[in-house]
């Protein structure tokens, strides 16, 4: 961005009775910002402090514009004078007691340059350390309070991924002045608190965004300007606000319900907080002998509430007039703001009257039906949930984390290899469970939601008849791998083996009421065999002709945190010094893959480059039910063949753990994968490859799939054809040895990986699970278990014949019997579907 486009910021910081720190704030702005002189303007608005703040401030830094309200007009008005004098084309607002990160005002101009339709820029905020959050997101409840969702946790880089957000906090907001003087600016009448939320919430409305950067920090000292104000002022502020903001911004038809509720739910958080007791005017409590009771004593925080709804009613007629203007320039609904609200059933006080009643109101007046509810979610794997975690479980995992925000989740894994300590893994907002497969029916009997994949539905099958919705992951086309995994079987084993996992998936598609795949390309695949079952039906179609409330694409995601060294990597295990050029193989070697001319490419580019370095992150698979593959053994011998194992080619035998695979990442220059050119590859979705998104690693891949034609158009790497060792080659030595090739592929690599964040490739199961409901054609259940009559008898008995095996190595003849048993018992059970979701 050169310098003479850079626009004029005005920076607006609002002093009452705090010269100290107002000072400071303003010389940090003055001295430390990256940022010119000629493009920034410094004012400070003394809101009629009286002790003398507007000259000590005027003669320490005599750079910043002084403005002295006649009257305290509190945060709002004091922000709103500023921006009245300001002459800058962005407006900043800073408080008092903040101070900024040297980026804080650049990291902002540059979304508001790169994104128009972006009104406002929240930015990051920390404590005065740095080390703890004060601002990362925010969320609003359905009776109008604004808060915080990760206040005081330590800042870990969980939140370093920007985000729309409804409203940033007034401690550190910027925004375009043209558009914050059109909406009418901060409400004075809030004079301070949920001033923010309330801008923010106006700004989405209208068709704004305000998006959340995490480059732009700023340090804040919280209530430090406060200058130990009555507590129960606070509280009157932020309830009458509250309400305010509610009565102005909400539609007509929410507003019924939720005004009623709001001030009910208003009045039980005043008795609450004074620890009041609300039976004390009951007739059975009359004393006979006080015929003439005297004053009753209330605590001063309890009337803060009650004077909160008086002063409301009072400001009712102005708001109306409000009102009208807000809803009249809407053009988003309540439902739109929805996923910006983050959890609108948030309970905000701890006190466990104050609990109840919330939970009363929302039921007993329909908040419910306008906001939703919290949900009960089980997500189920077969893999391990531990240190060493592969795709499924980490795809659960993120699942989990996610879905938490809003809902009450169970991860849960039958997989006797788990650890449920998750290896050092917090998840702090759900349950981490290991349990067997018969002992799942208290878990179910919990759960309104399952969420499942691979066999999942073959160790539970009670859940092929229950009531639950059923969300079915489909990312990973198995039978496909059978294709190729399978050939070291016979051929009547491995045909069995393609039939009864083609069944499994088939089983899933006939019960589930959602469904989640990795691409496009799959979701194509997926509505063939679902048409082919015949659950593209009339029923279906009617009710969404794209079918996407069927089927959502959902692909394997990336953390938003940036990776960050955390131990050693790849070098100081292996031995590499820094000239080495590592290219990486991250995941395992199975037998769709083809390490063979990836190695032969390797070897000849030996002698031109001895330099070059051939990583296997990881031979053995996690979870100690999955064998090695055929594949990993010719990788062996072919590197042992060409003198490559030790020198040039690096096996590592075990699994990385998944919470240091960075470490291994951030030491290689660039990340492959190659594969043979079938369906499978087709149809395939290479979790890896978001590995290397992750840590900013130029590609080398196999063309053919989908991560191949992001590749290609995108330029992130090289796409190179299938079994083509001299092209491969080729492909290696440009992304390690070309450097303005590699740069720039670290540069569009940059951008292309928000697009793949948990936060956002999710977005399809988020959204589902607040408005769950069952597939059109699953209203009236058919039975799961009856054959395919097109296979005829022998088909039946061979697909049979495959599950009564895998049955009899996972529990012996107790399973088959108990199985079987359960298959004719289900013949015979038909159930309603419950409707309380």
């Amino acid at each position: 961005m050169g310098e003479r486009a850079l626009p004029k910021v005005s920076v607006i910081v609002v002093n009452y009775r705090g010269a100290e720190h107002s000072v400071t704030c303003l010389r940090a702005l003055r001295d430390e910002l990256d940022w010119p002189a000629e493009a920034l303007e410094l004012i400070c608005v003394d809101n009629a402090s009286g002790d003398g703040s507007a000259q000590r401030i005027a003669a320490a830094v005599p750079q910043a514009r002084l403005i002295r309200s006649a009257t305290n007009t509190g945060f709002a008005g004091g922000c709103n004078l500023g921006v009245a004098h300001a002459t800058g084309e962005i407006v900043a607002f800073l408080n008092s007691d903040a101070r900024p990160h040297r980026d804080w005002v650049r990291a902002a101009v540059n979304v508001l340059q790169a994104e128009p339709d972006v009104a406002a820029v929240a930015s990051k905020v920390l404590d005065w350390d740095g080390e703890r959050i004060d601002y990362v997101d925010g969320g609003l409840t359905w009776y109008g309070m604004g808060y915080k969702p990760h206040i005081g946790k330590l800042d870990d880089g969980a939140h370093d991924t920007a985000r729309d957000v409804l409203f940033g906090t007034g401690a550190a907001l910027l925004a375009r002045r043209e558009v914050f003087e059109r909406v009418g600016g901060f409400d004075e009448r809030f004079f301070m608190f949920c001033e923010d939320v309330d801008l923010g919430w106006r700004l989405n409305l209208r068709g704004y965004r305000v998006r959340y950067e995490p480059a732009s920090i700023a340090y804040h000292r919280h209530h430090a300007s406060l200058h130990g104000a009555d507590p129960a002022r606070e509280t009157y502020l932020l309830e009458r606000n509250a309400l305010a903001a509610l009565y102005k911004n909400v539609s007509d038809e929410t507003l019924a319900t939720v005004l009623p509720a709001a001030l009910a739910l208003a009045v039980r958080r005043a008795t609450a907080r004074g620890d009041c007791d609300p039976t004390e005017l009951e007739m059975t409590r009359r004393e006979p002998a006080a015929e003439t009771p005297g004053p009753m004593a209330v605590p001063r925080v309890t009337m803060a509430g009650i004077y909160a709804i008086d002063r409301f009613v009072e400001m009712l007629p102005a708001l109306a007039t409000s009102r009208r203007v807000e809803q009249a320039a809407r053009v988003r609904t309540d439902a739109d703001l929805l996923p910006l609200m983050r959890n609108a059933l948030e309970r905000t006080s701890p006190e466990v009257p104050y609990l109840l009643a919330h939970d009363s109101i929302v039921e007993a007046l329909g908040v419910t039906q306008v906001y939703g509810a919290r949900r009960r979610i089980l997500i189920i794997t077969a893999d391990a949930v531990s240190q060493r975690m592969a795709g499924p479980a980490i795809r659960a995992w993120n699942m989990a984390e996610l879905l938490s925000g809003e809902h009450d989740v169970r991860l849960i894994s039958l997989n006797d290899h788990s650890d449920v300590s998750c290896g050092g893994r917090d998840p702090a907002d759900f349950d981490v469970r290991q349990v067997a497969p018969r002992s799942m029916g208290p878990e179910l009997a919990w759960a309104q939601l399952v969420v499942l994949q691979g066999h999942v539905l073959e160790h539970i099958p009670s859940l092929k008849t229950s009531n639950h919705l059923v969300i079915a992951d489909i990312y990973d086309p198995m039978h496909l791998e059978q294709l190729e995994q399978g050939r070291d079987l016979g051929d009547d084993q491995r045909a069995q083996v393609v039939e009864a996992v083609t069944a499994v998936l088939s089983t899933q598609l006939r019960r589930g009421d959602f469904f989640l795949c990795a691409s496009q390309r799959q979701r194509h695949f997926w509505l063939g065999h679902l048409a082919a079952i015949g659950r593209l039906s009339p029923t279906v179609y009617d009710a969404d002709p794209t079918t996407r409330s069927l089927l959502a694409v959902a692909p394997f995601g990336l953390p938003g945190k940036p990776p960050q060294r955390t131990g050693p990597g790849l070098r100081d295990t292996l031995g590499f010094g820094p000239r080495e050029k590592v290219v990486l193989w991250a995941g395992g070697v199975y037998s769709w893959f083809d390490p063979l001319t990836l190695l032969h490419a390797v070897h000849a580019l030996r002698t031109e480059h001895p330099d070059l370095r051939l990583v296997f992150l990881g031979m053995r698979h996690p979870n100690p039910d999955v064998p090695e593959m055929g594949m990993a053994g010719q990788a062996r011998r072919l590197a042992d063949s060409l003198g490559l194992t030790g020198e040039q080619v690096y096996f590592n035998e075990t699994w990385v753990p998944y919470a240091d695979r960075q470490n291994w990442l951030l030491d290689a220059d660039a990340g492959v994968t190659t594969h043979f050119e079938h369906v499978e590859t087709t149809f395939a979705f290479r979790t890896r490859v978001l590995d290397y998104l992750w840590a900013g690693l130029p590609i080398v891949t196999t063309d053919g799939d989908a991560f191949a034609e992001l590749v290609a158009a995108e330029e992130l790497g090289v796409v190179v054809p299938a079994q083509d060792p001299a092209a491969l080659a080729a492909a290696l030595q440009r992304v390690l040895y070309d450097d303005d090739f590699s740069a720039g592929c670290r540069d569009r690599i940059a951008a292309v990986a928000q697009r793949f964040t948990w936060e956002t490739v999710l977005a399809p199961l988020v959204e589902f699970c607040r408005h769950p409901r069952p597939a059109p054609d699953r209203l009236r259940p058919a039975p799961l278990t009856a054959p395919d009559r097109r296979t005829g008898v022998a088909g039946t008995l061979r697909r049979d014949a495959a599950l009564a095996r895998s049955y009899l190595a996972a529990g012996g003849p107790t399973e088959v019997a108990r199985r079987a048993a359960g298959r004719l018992r289900r013949l015979w059970i038909s159930r309603e579907w419950r409707t309380d979701l």
